[in-house]
């Protein structure tokens, strides 16, 4: 499937530099929102200020972590089939287990580089 319109979630300033800046990379044509707190992404996508196709959110956060999100989500008939990709530096069996159970589309361990989260996102939102 091909994605134009991407939500980003992240605490972390630098890992959304990273993440904006391999999606202009991969291609001009597509439309990242971009976020550093859930719970304000959650009120945006209610509100339908932002209709994304797909939503990359990291696990660890402040306010609202990425399960609590996803949770949330799963919940709103307008929200629940829109493909969540949770990231983390690091989470256990059980934790990942969790979150499929909770409707994640899948779980991705952030990559270390700039290429390998290239390499990660261009199958998935390149133009076949």
């Amino acid at each position: 499937m091909h994605y134009q319109h991407i939500l980003h979630i992240d605490d972390d300033e630098e890992d959304q530099e990273i993440f904006l800046t391999v999606i202009k990379d991969i291609s001009d044509s597509l439309n990242c929102y971009s976020f550093n707190n859930a719970s304000e992404a959650l009120k945006e996508l209610i509100e339908k200020k932002i209709i994304p196709e797909i939503i990359f959110i990291d696990l660890n956060m402040p306010i609202m972590n990425g399960l609590d999100f996803l949770t949330a989500i799963k919940k709103i008939d307008i929200l629940k089939n829109i493909p969540v990709i949770v990231f983390s530096t690091f989470a256990d069996y059980t934790t990942i287990q969790s979150l499929k159970v909770a409707g994640a589309y899948d779980f991705i361990t952030k990559p270390d580089t700039f290429n390998q989260l290239t390499n990660l996102l261009k199958p998935l939102l390149s133009k076949h």
